[in-house]
Formats: structure tokens, C-alpha cells, sequence
């Protein structure tokens, strides 16, 4: 049975400028992967690459053992590529109800579904998108990309600029999807302590290619490899190193 995404020499970047060089990983089905690393390492560049919108150089994409590298990204999303940005690209000029409804496919994940898991969505069901909270349109995000009812869900610093109420649940919603629910993901977080406890893997990148590779449970105890790597200490990360995407 093939790797649900498999990921093969991976390059990739934008305009004339190589990013990533030469990755390859696996997803496993009802798998989540985390990807950490410092600012500018390639987590966004790869999470894109997945999406289909940055320049391909070589290597090969495949999602359930098809290729899926030379298909465009609405192409991707059909075939099951669901995807959350750290821009969000909610629809600010329609409804929350309208965002959801406009792009749901037949699936588990219903409208109905989204509300149960964000009550504060149904609560500002005919809310505009322009009128929701940050934390908000997160969620909102987050609901849409599960109402494509996706293969695997890439969500790219889905916990950035929250306030720490807002982090904890959307933290608790991210392990309903992912353990309950079983879905597929892979995580791009800053907050490696706090989104390593969602996922079951963890890889970290360093100038565009993969350096360590290891169960999230074992990384989130490997202080040396937070540390070398992240620059995170017992206290949180360092000032001069902390991690970003």
C-alpha cells in the first residue's frame, strides 16, 4: 500500500532561486507531520511546493500513489490537497456561512460538523468575513479547508498572532480533527513545544533540506535537538534564535 503523500527529491523554489534541495518525506493515512525549523528554512516553501505554487526544479509529488507534480493547484485541491495559509484567504465579502458553502464537497465534514467543532462560527454564521476576529477567521479557515473533506490538510503557522485563549482551543480543535477524526496533516507551527503534542512525527529544515527526523514525542524530550536546531530552553525560545516560519 503507497504512502498517502510521498514526496520524493523534492526542489523547489521561486524565480531563479532554489529553496528546497532535493527533499523527500512520507504521510502516512490518519498520520500528522510537524514541520519546524528557523525563519527562512523552507517550511513555507514546502507546504506551497505540496500546494503547487511555487517554481518546480525536480523530484516528484504523489498523493495515494498518483502523480500529482505537474497538476495545477486547483487541480491538487480536487484531487484532495486541502489547504490553510497563513494569509487565511477567507472571503471577507461574504458571510461565514456563505464561505463554508461555497466551496463544500460531499464528505464527512459538513457545514454542521464545522459549527459543532467552532461554536463561535455558529454563533457569527451571518457574520461578513471582514467582521470576524483574527482567532476567528482562523477558525473559519481551518472549517473551510475541512468542508473540501481533503486527503491531507497542510496548515501553515495555523496558531500565529492568537491570543493564548484562542491558541488553546484552537490547539484542542487541531487534535479533535487529527485523533478523533483521523485526518491527515502536515503542521507548520512556531510554537514547536505546543503543536508537537498534535502531531505523531516531526521533522525540522535548515536551508531548505531536512536535518533531523525523529516521533514528536521524542524530539519534544531531545533538549539538545530543540536547542542545536530551534533555539528553544527549558524556558521557551531563546531571544536571538526564537523560532519562526
Amino acid at each position: 500500500m503507497p504512502d498517502l503523500l510521498a514526496i520524493e527529491q523534492l526542489s523547489a523554489g521561486y524565480g531563479e532561486a532554489v529553496v528546497l534541495a532535493g527533499v523527500s518525506l512520507s504521510l502516512n493515512e490518519g498520520e500528522a507531520l510537524a514541520l519546524l525549523g528557523r525563519n527562512g528554512m523552507g517550511k513555507t516553501t514546502l507546504i506551497n511546493s505540496i500546494v503547487g505554487v511555487t517554481r518546480y526544479f525536480g523530484g516528484s509529488i504523489a498523493l495515494d500513489g498518483a502523480d500529482i507534480t505537474t497538476l495545477r493547484p486547483d487541480q491538487r485541491a480536487h484531487a484532495g490537497i486541502g489547504w490553510v495559509p497563513q494569509e487565511r484567504n477567507i472571503f471577507k465579502s461574504l458571510s461565514v456561512h456563505e464561505n463554508l458553502t461555497a466551496v463544500a464537497r460531499p464528505g464527512p465534514w459538513t457545514t454542521a460538523k464545522v459549527y459543532a467543532l467552532f461554536p463561535r462560527l455558529a454563533e457569527r454564521r451571518q457574520n461578513l468575513g471582514n467582521q470576524l476576529s483574527g482567532g476567528e477567521q482562523q477558525m473559519l479557515a481551518v472549517g473551510r479547508a475541512l468542508v473540501l473533506n481533503p486527503r491531507v490538510m497542510l496548515l501553515d503557522e495555523p496558531l500565529e498572532g492568537l491570543a493564548p485563549i484562542l491558541v488553546e482551543e484552537l490547539l484542542a480543535a487541531l487534535r479533535r480533527i487529527i485523533r478523533d477524526e483521523g485526518t491527515s496533516a502536515i503542521l507548520v507551527e512556531q510554537n514547536a513545544q505546543k503543536i508537537l503534542g498534535v502531531a505523531d512525527r516531526a521533522i525540522i529544515l535548515e536551508r531548505g533540506a531536512i536535518v533531523h527526523a525523529a516521533a514528536s514525542a521524542a524530539l519534544a524530550a531531545d533538549r539538545a535537538a530543540l536547542e542545536r536546531h530551534l533555539g528553544v530552553t527549558d524556558s521557551g525560545p531563546r531571544r536571538s534564535g526564537r523560532i519562526m516560519r
